[in-house]
């Protein structure tokens, strides 16, 4: 995959050349170039920003600026352009998993109140695709740090970039609910014990017990995760652990009793 970042602030992508990332970038799983906005600006200080139309506070930044970078690096290639915002919509896994089928990526990262939106427009006017999206409910700074989670969350599943596949299967919403909790050795650690059941031998009763532990977790930090799934992929015993919970499982979808 081939990913292009438009920043005033390049550099800030230096960060994907440690660790799993890195090792993919030198083996070519992944192909990252970081681009200078500033490049596309023109002035004596290669100003990006103006005041916003109609009043306000902060500073938008200029689409004529945008549209001669998109341009550029773009070229005629059919590229997926992306763009963090607040305002648009939330990045799952499940979105994880789209973009990872995707040959190369355009990530454009805005800055104070963000990129005049007739920047998108256009680019629809010119074909091209455009997504936008939103880490969650909160505010940034900038899109750089929010464009390194969303490229990690997506590179991580392109084959070849973990070192084990099977890490991937039992991830927290890969399965619909949240990953059970995990331990290693030893088994006593300054006088706390690990689950006994981690060390049983018995495979059948670890991943009963694992597989329980993430419905109790979900049900506790984000029931609204066990209010998607579907009551007809529940097993009996996942049925008897959620009733014991709480929900009600007598139609399509669980609902928390009230």
């Amino acid at each position: 995959m081939r990913i292009d970042v438009i920043s005033i602030f390049p550099s800030y992508f230096d960060v994907l050349k440690v660790g799993l990332f890195g090792k993919a970038i030198e083996n070519g799983t992944v192909e990252v170039n970081a681009v200078d906005l500033r490049n596309f600006a023109t002035g004596v200080h290669r100003s990006v920003d103006d005041t916003p139309l109609g009043g306000g506070a902060g500073m938008v930044m200029k689409p004529e600026v945008w549209a001669k970078a998109l341009e550029s690096v773009v070229g005629e290639d059919d590229a997926l352009i992306t763009y963090p915002s607040a305002s648009s919509p939330l990045f799952t896994q499940k979105t994880a998993h789209e973009l990872s089928k995707e040959k190369r990526i355009v990530v454009c990262c805005g800055r104070y109140e963000g990129i005049d939106e007739r920047v998108w427009q256009w680019c629809r006017e010119k074909g091209w695709r455009v997504m936008g999206f939103c880490l969650g409910d909160y505010v940034l700074s900038g899109g750089e740090s929010a464009a390194c989670v969303m490229l990690e969350a997506v590179c991580r599943l392109l084959p070849g970039f973990m070192g084990n596949s099977a890490s991937l299967e039992e991830e927290s919403y890969e399965n619909g609910i949240l990953e059970h909790d995990q331990y290693t050795r030893p088994f006593l650690w300054r006088g706390i014990e690990a689950p006994a059941i981690l060390i049983s031998g018995d495979h059948g009763k670890v991943d009963r017990f694992r597989r329980e532990e993430s419905l109790e977790k979900t049900d506790r930090f984000r029931p609204d995760l066990i209010g998607r799934l579907s009551c007809s992929d529940l097993d009996k015993p996942d049925r008897k652990l959620l009733e014991g919970l709480g929900w009600d499982l007598s139609g399509d979808k669980p609902k928390k009793e009230e």
